[in-house]
């Protein structure tokens, strides 16, 4: 291992392989997508139903499936599941390399995001694994995370969609909202309740086939991101084979807790690699500039909002880095169930200040670009607008400052 932690040989080798795939694979299919003039992978066109124009998604499919190929798209997923086996601090550098390089094209469909597998659903039986599992680490198939309901964001317990047993199987009913990818996925990944009163053993999580009987796709929800990837999800009277039972009944909140969770850890990776991609952008404007026949680079005003953006990075890439480590040295590591006491608060950490921080990155940076910067579809926009959207998802700010008190309450009580 290297002096920085997580920053092994095989970081290093998945690193150099990935600018390889960058430029072999993803650069052709990037050329082949701007001659179709259908938007770009994150400013897409949007077809009738305000859903992503079908040739990104194509587009952004084909390379996850090139990039599963390639052995790239799955890193952090178990090796037994056929990932790489990654702990938390080497993915925040594999996912800070891969944001720096893709910027907001292609490449970052090469990586296993929202739409990919995940620690959750490793512990689907061995059926499910054939089944689901394994198309999904090959690019193969798409899943959904299917939580949150349409008045039930955070309060996870209070959702109403339901599932009872029939038999051998199950029969869901009910209704998610907010749900990324409800549009395309071919796997759902559903919480429901299966005991209610039970508290956080009241949910169980099922993978549900998105053409099965009873499922419909809702309608499009238009959110600041206009990527047309959220929408509704309807099950009605859905049957479900046990096999698709994930974990045990009543496994669920700790399920979907893991996948919130992974979620929260991304984003120390995920804002590295964004905010530094925006500094670098915001110092070239900077240099080339002029304001009063000089760079504006030479205003004292512009060096501080550089200053500030470069002070942002470092601080929360480091104390990200910092306690993705921790998560990694906890019995359980950031995934055990039940997860240890310290866990919470270090992702909360890791989310909130991320969020925060790259916040303040992508506002300064459309400072830096004036004009240019306000421009729809320009990378400082869109990435504003991202930034913004990120203070919501995987539990609020707000929710990540609760867990942290909690943690730091519970710790001095003990």
């Amino acid at each position: 291992m290297t002096s920085v932690a997580g920053l092994t040989d095989r970081v290093e080798h998945y690193r150099e392989r990935f600018a390889t795939f960058l430029t072999v694979e993803v650069g052709p299919a990037e050329e082949e997508l701007a001659r179709l003039d259908v938007g770009t992978p994150y400013n897409p066109r949007l077809d009738e139903d305000g859903r992503m124009h079908p040739a990104v998604w194509e587009a952004r499919r084909e390379v996850q499936r090139r990039s599963a190929k390639a052995g790239l798209y799955a890193p952090h997923v178990s090796e037994a599941c056929g990932g790489g086996g990654f702990t938390r601090a080497e993915m925040q550098h594999v996912e800070e390399f891969v944001y720096h390089r893709s910027g907001l094209g292609l490449g970052l469909a090469a990586l296993g995001w929202t739409e990919g597998p995940n620690a959750a659903i490793e512990h689907c039986s061995p059926a499910a694994r054939q089944h689901w599992l394994e198309p999904l680490v090959a690019g193969e198939i798409t899943a959904a995370f299917a939580n949150t309901e349409i008045s039930v964001g955070t309060d996870v317990l209070a959702m109403e969609t339901h599932a009872r047993r029939d038999g051998d199987s199950w029969v869901l009913d009910g209704r998610k909202a907010w749900i990324t990818n409800a549009h395309f996925a071919d796997v759902l990944q559903v919480t429901a309740v299966t005991e209610p009163g039970a508290g956080t053993r009241s949910l169980t999580m099922f993978l549900v086939d998105a053409d099965a009987p009873g499922v419909t796709r809702g309608r499009d929800i238009p959110t600041m991101l206009d990527d047309g990837l959220t929408g509704e999800l309807h099950f009605d009277g859905v049957r479900i084979p046990a096999e698709d039972v994930v974990g045990e009944p009543g496994d669920g909140f700790a399920l979907a807790m893991a996948w919130i969770n992974w979620r929260r850890m991304c984003r120390g990776g995920m804002c590295a690699g964004w905010g530094a991609w925006l500094l670098e952008r915001a110092l070239d404007r900077a240099a080339t500039r002029t304001s009063g026949g000089k760079p504006i680079a030479e205003l004292q005003a512009v060096q501080h909002m550089l200053a500030d953006m470069d002070a942002d990075v470092y601080t929360a890439r480091a104390a990200s880095l910092r306690a993705q480590v921790e998560l990694d040295e906890l019995p359980g590591g950031p995934y055990g169930m039940p997860l240890h006491p310290e866990a919470p608060r270090l992702m909360s950490l890791i989310k909130v200040i991320n969020d925060e921080a790259f916040f303040r990155v992508a506002d300064r940076a459309v400072q830096v670009h004036g004009g240019t910067g306000l421009r729809l579809g320009s990378p400082e926009e869109k990435l504003f607008r991202l930034a913004r959207n990120l203070r919501i998802p995987a539990g609020t700010v707000e929710i990540q400052r609760n867990a942290i008190a909690r943690g730091l309450l519970r710790r001095d009580h003990r």
